[in-house]
């Protein structure tokens, strides 16, 4: 079903209405539809009223500092989503989509992860070594259940392989582990495996600390969550020792199927990171003749928006 067809108009509910109100500033931010070419052109409103509507969500848990958030159209998105997310730096968000495949809920969902990550850029940052980065996505993927609600996303519902609790252990303040056998399936190691540990982790520390939230715990140091894995480890009757020498992979050993079916790894850039995919292109602004360009101008400059109150 193609974007124009498909009922993009924000959800209204009860979600968040008994909750006690924060005396927070709302947020300045700043919404770019790269669209010189006319490929948002179908889903421009419904991007914009989806955007507003989320960082006002989030504003409801997070004090978010100012932001640029920039759309494109493209395929390096998630192949089972048809998007993705990426919050390269501090005060920017990029998300590229297909407009032809994107579900609402998952522009909603992939924009609520990215919020809090951005959130983490003015404290302590995404992190260099590997404990850093399953701690920010472990929070961001728990911070998307704390305002959305739902079973947690694909990629954190993975089950981690053999072995791998004990090697997160042991490269815990590592930098030069590799980003794409962690968390992309880029190697021997089984698609999704950071994302999984990350949420176990994240849980099994919220499970110990008394009314902390993802949204509390958006700037904890990531080493506070070491002793988390610990007791999962524990817990599956792993020892708390790192051999290198001992890497035990996914194939290493017959291993029961994972809670979701693995995707398979490929070249193509769909298989980039669920909420991390960097973007490469550069986009040339230029002035359309048709309507529709005229239209979707609009957006490429102005008074930035302002979220709306909570209420």
């Amino acid at each position: 079903m193609s974007a124009s067809a498909r009922c993009w108009s924000p959800r209204s509910d009860d979600r968040g209405r008994d909750r006690p109100e924060r005396d927070v500033a709302m947020t300045i931010w700043q919404l770019h539809m790269l669209n010189a070419r006319s490929a948002l052109t179908p889903v421009m409103a419904e991007i914009r009223a989806h955007a507003r509507e989320m960082v006002a969500m989030a504003e409801a848990h997070l004090d978010l500092p100012r932001f640029d958030l920039v759309v494109r159209a493209g395929d390096g998105v998630i192949p089972e989503w048809g998007i993705a997310g990426h919050a390269p730096a501090p005060g920017i968000i990029e998300i590229t989509l297909d407009p032809d495949r994107v579900e609402p809920e998952h522009f909603r969902r992939t924009l609520i992860h990215a919020l809090h990550r951005l959130t983490r850029w003015d404290g302590p940052g995404y992190g260099r070594s590997l404990g850093e980065a399953l701690v920010s996505e472990g929070l961001a993927g728990h911070f998307v259940q704390q305002v959305l609600g739902g079973p947690p996303d694909p990629w954190d519902q993975t089950r981690p392989g053999l072995g791998t609790l004990k090697q997160a252990a042991g490269l815990w303040a590592r930098r030069d582990y590799d980003q794409g056998e962690w968390f992309l399936g880029r190697g021997r190691m089984r698609k999704w495996t950071g994302y999984g540990i990350g949420h176990r982790l994240v849980a099994e520390h919220l499970a110990q600390v008394e009314g902390q939230d993802a949204a509390s715990l958006v700037w904890q140091p990531a080493d506070e969550f070491r002793a988390a894995l610990r007791r999962l480890m524990a817990a599956e009757g792993i020892e708390d020792a790192f051999d290198p020498e001992d890497v035990i992979r996914d194939d290493a050993a017959a291993e029961p199927e994972a809670a979701i079916e693995d995707a398979p790894v490929s070249d193509d850039p769909g298989d980039a990171d669920p909420v991390e995919q960097p973007a490469t292109d550069s986009t040339t602004a230029a002035v359309a003749d048709d309507e529709s360009a005229q239209i979707a101008s609009r957006d490429a400059g102005g008074q930035a928006p302002r979220t709306p109150q909570d209420g």
